[in-house]
């Protein structure tokens, strides 16, 4: 019973720190014009790929269902509908996990510049390895892709799952939420654990230590990032949540801000 408390006081930690995350954002316009700038190109993009896909999802869903072509009507419609869901429950997965690398990966030098000023006003980096953003950028990319590739290998068996009756349209869809938040939480700590020269096995050991927090944070970034427009705003404040969620993780004060010395402070005698 107290395991389950726990379970359950972390995961809604993790949403509150996503909270935390937009609420520290958005008090800085500044950092709203930075961090949205990355996101508006890869939306562009992205909304480009999901038109044509949406134009020719029967064409794909007739394309693989080959083996039902000589099936009575009733039963290949069904099949059809089945892997139309399917193909659109995995495109989901794999669009969100690719926008969220993508627009990392445009937007770097943003990320890198929003989550430091984060970790600044809250005491500093501690073990921070200094490396300008280039440096950075090839093993974040390399980090990035084996996400993705992780991603797809996840998608291969929800797709297949996705034509069975039923279980394609409810037990589904909750495994995607599931799956895809702990993706997304993998990839969105990149930037704060990248800074403190930490690779994804890192990341990895780490949050699965705290894996009802890190769920609790990504389950909710993922589902935004499925409504459109909101998504552009999403990335930049989950960076932000990301920063916060490495802080929990590492534990490392995430509460008390500490504020620049101002001149009258600065000369005080001691």
């Amino acid at each position: 019973m107290n395991q389950l408390k726990t379970t359950g006081s972390e995961f809604f930690t993790g949403v509150r720190l996503l909270g935390k995350g937009f609420a520290r954002y958005g008090r800085n316009p500044r950092l709203l014009l930075l961090g949205t700038i990355p996101a508006a190109i890869t939306f562009a993009l992205f909304v480009i790929g999901w038109v044509f896909l949406i134009i020719y999802i029967d064409d794909l869903a007739n394309a693989a269902t080959w083996f039902a072509d000589d099936w009575s009507g009733v039963w290949r419609g069904l099949i059809e509908v089945g892997a139309g869901a399917a193909i659109l429950i995995a495109a989901v997965l794999l669009s969100v996990l690719t926008f969220t690398a993508l627009t990392l990966l445009i937007g770097d030098p943003f990320y890198e510049s929003i989550s430091e000023k984060i970790e600044d006003g809250l005491g500093g980096t501690p073990g921070a390895v200094d490396r300008p953003w280039y440096r950075t950028l090839w093993p974040s990319l390399v980090d990035s892709l084996r996400l993705v590739l992780l991603g797809v290998a996840v998608a291969i068996p929800l797709f297949l799952m996705g034509f069975i009756p039923i279980v394609g349209q409810t037990v589904v869809p909750v495994l995607n939420a599931l799956v895809g938040g702990w993706l997304i939480a993998l990839e969105l700590t990149g930037v704060p654990f990248t800074r403190r020269g930490m690779r994804l096995a890192d990341r990895r050991k780490i949050l699965r230590a705290n894996r009802a927090l890190t769920l609790g944070f990504g389950i909710p970034v993922f589902l935004m990032l499925l409504i459109p427009i909101v998504a552009i705003v999403v990335i930049p404040a989950a960076v932000t949540g990301a920063t916060l969620l490495t802080r929990r993780a590492l534990g490392l004060d995430i509460e008390h801000e500490v504020r620049p010395a101002g001149p009258a402070t600065a000369l005080r005698p001691r």
